[in-house]
């Protein structure tokens, strides 16, 4: 009986040790993702974002290409590449404004879609491809 209640326990152990790793950890206070695959994808945006910013200050207009933003801020070469982790890139950009679309390979249920223009707000949706009326990225309550 002692040995059936020695496993039991561990078993409830480990799943509550299993259950606790799979929880998503807020990276900073604020932090809206929902998974850590969430916040790569939101980090990625809020770089380009800044790459942006940095790229008008210096030529006067938005970038056209992901490849135009390569050394703007901490922007890298290995960003251009459209495939990031569990997400598709999708850019559009004029010298007048830009948009940046991360939506899902496989629709799943810590990943939302994101977008983002020159205005600089980050928007989601839940099941379809984010857009500029799309409800904002905000904090978990």
């Amino acid at each position: 009986m002692h040995k059936l209640a020695s496993t039991a326990a561990s078993i409830v152990l480990l799943a509550t040790v299993m259950l606790a790793q799979q929880a998503y950890q807020p990276k900073f206070p604020g932090d809206p993702a929902r998974s850590d695959k969430e916040a790569a994808a939101l980090g990625y945006m809020r770089v380009v974002l800044n790459a942006e910013k940095t790229y008008k200050q210096r030529h006067g207009g938005y970038a056209t290409s992901l490849e135009q933003l390569v050394g703007q801020g901490s922007f890298t070469r290995r960003m251009v590449a459209t495939t990031r982790g569990e997400y598709k890139v999708k850019y559009k950009g004029t010298p007048q404004n830009f948009s940046l679309w991360l939506t899902p390979d496989q629709p799943q249920p810590d990943l939302r879609a994101f977008f983002t223009d020159e205005k600089g707000k980050i928007t989601a949706e839940e099941t379809k491809t984010a857009g500029p009326t799309s409800a904002p990225v905000t904090a978990k309550e």
